[in-house]
């Protein structure tokens, strides 16, 4: 069984098609299990308005995207930002400094392996990246 935390930066990279999106894509459709933050679905829909903003993005094009996350999302298994959660971001991190966004992730990741031990972070950050790799989720 394969269990993936998908953190905001490979979601977002899937939505609007970056180019690592596909590699994304298939590790998602791989995956039995999905996890995620509530602060993923906060951090997609503020990089929708920004692009939207910026005239980057359509605004019908960030409906579509933001349909095909809701839909999406239906079947992964998302995480509040518990008082558990915000103890964990505010502990020391193997690879400092931690952004505290980052570190709500990292937090919220390591909660989950309580459920599911073989959960992998799927993430394009660099920084949540190497402490993934430092605390056994990569």
């Amino acid at each position: 069984m394969s269990t993936l935390y998908a953190e905001s930066s490979a979601v977002l990279a899937w939505l609007l098609g970056e180019p690592r999106s596909s590699a994304v894509i298939s590790l998602i459709n791989g995956a039995d299990a999905v996890t995620t933050s509530v602060l993923t679905i906060l951090e997609i829909e503020r990089a929708l308005i920004r692009a939207g903003e910026q005239g980057v993005l359509a605004a019908a094009d960030g409906q579509k995207i933001r349909g095909i996350f809701a839909k999406t999302l239906r079947s992964w298994v998302t995480m509040e930002v518990s008082e558990e959660v915000l103890r964990g971001a505010a502990r020391m991190f193997p690879v400092e400094p931690v952004r505290t966004l980052d570190a709500l992730h990292l937090s919220t990741a390591l909660l989950f392996v309580q459920a599911f031990p073989d959960l992998q972070m799927l993430t394009l950050d660099r920084r949540v990246e190497s402490n993934s790799r430092a605390l056994g989720l990569l």
